[in-house]
């Protein structure tokens, strides 16, 4: 299977946690002790070595703030 790796761009996440909720590995978590520049609890990957590349979270994201690499081994 496919190994990945996302990143976000968490100035500009809003914390919607549509990602979150998308992730079929449960990779992605809102942070609970930082807040962005603008006052949002941004996305991270809290599982990271999860991550199969499926850019299920890239895709639904309305701000465009993930990318997903796809890592080959």
């Amino acid at each position: 299977m496919a190994k990945g790796k996302v990143t976000f761009d968490q100035e500009y996440c809003k914390g919607c946690a549509l990602c979150v909720s998308v992730c079929p590995k449960d990779v992605l978590a809102l942070k609970t002790d930082e807040l962005n520049p603008k006052g949002y609890r941004p996305a991270y990957a809290k599982n990271p070595d999860d991550c199969i590349a499926c850019t299920s979270c890239a895709i639904i994201c309305p701000d465009s703030v993930i990318s997903v690499y796809r890592i080959e081994e």
